[in-house]
């Protein structure tokens, strides 16, 4: 500042108060320029990073580890060209900000929780517990389907379409209940009820021929030779008042337990009711008697 006054004094015989004026708004001026350089640089560079990072995703699918690594990069260049870039590095890291008492200070109080979020975002990208799409339940209750990851927290969509955001420090620490797990099928066991004067092993039939036939079902029972199979239906209780039939039914993660439990279970229904099966149900028989 002082060298700037001193040429315009030297150069234009300004006076003192003169060229501090204009030598300010010169500086000012040449920080506007600077700083708008470097914002149309920043804005240039996150979108060529998006746009990298969507080619990605197209090959590979999305996944919570190239959200989380987006997201990184995306911060990396923005603390770059609008943090580093328009001032002097070494006079930040000489001054009082840049000491390393003061910047111990600033993580140890300030950014603590920001830095926890980002190193457990880490984390879960790199272990991968669950994934983008995989439907999880957590050991304090949340549950729904796994929609984004950023740098400070995890967005969960809830079956109602709620969303709820955990932070990344906070879901590192939960236990996950992950019913999406890698490539190994959901199951669920349907149990039904028949009368006591149905025929158990057609009984075991039509449902067993309901659960292959069904769309949504897979084999997903190891036999003996290795192969996958549908389930059988066993015969499992001797209810009060009905024989209970129970089958293990597999199908994909991407399907919804309430989708297969309904299809099933109306599939079922129909399907005894035109074989000639018993449904049995609770009713009461009132004797009156005249006083």
């Amino acid at each position: 500042m002082d060298d700037l006054v001193e040429s315009l004094q030297r150069n234009y015989g300004l006076g003192t108060t003169s060229s501090y004026i204009i030598g300010s708004i010169g500086i000012v001026f040449l920080f506007i320029i600077i700083f708008v350089i470097c914002y149309l640089l920043w804005r240039l560079m996150q979108k060529i990073n998006h746009r990298i990072f969507q080619k990605i995703e197209e090959k590979k699918g999305r996944s919570v580890s190239l959200e989380f690594m987006e997201k990184l990069v995306s911060f990396g260049i923005t603390f770059f060209f609008l943090v580093i870039l328009p001032f002097n590095w070494d006079d930040i890291g000489n001054s009082v900000f840049g000491s390393a008492a003061v910047l111990t200070a600033v993580i140890g109080f300030a950014g603590q929780d920001v830095i926890k979020d980002i190193l457990a975002g880490i984390q879960i990208s790199i272990y991968k517990p669950f994934d983008i799409g995989d439907r999880i339940e957590t050991s304090d209750g949340s549950a729904g389907v796994i929609e984004k990851i950023s740098m400070r927290h995890i967005v969960i969509k809830r079956i109602d379409t709620i969303r709820i955001v955990i932070p990344n420090s906070k879901m590192n620490e939960l236990t996950v209940l992950n019913y999406s797990y890698e490539d190994v099928p959901r199951s669920v066991m349907l149990r039904f009820p028949v009368s006591y004067k149905s025929d158990i092993e057609k009984a075991k039939q039509v449902i067993g021929n309901v659960v292959r036939d069904s769309e949504l079902t897979i084999p997903g029972m190891h036999t003996e030779d290795g192969s996958l199979d549908y389930a059988p239906v066993y015969f499992i209780e001797l209810a009060e008042s009905a024989l209970i039939m129970s089958v293990t039914v597999y199908f994909n993660k991407g399907i919804r337990t309430e989708r297969v439990r309904d299809a099933i279970n109306t599939s079922v229904f129909e399907a005894l009711a035109a074989n000639g099966i018993e449904i049995p149900y609770n009713y009461m028989n009132v004797v009156l008697h005249n006083q």
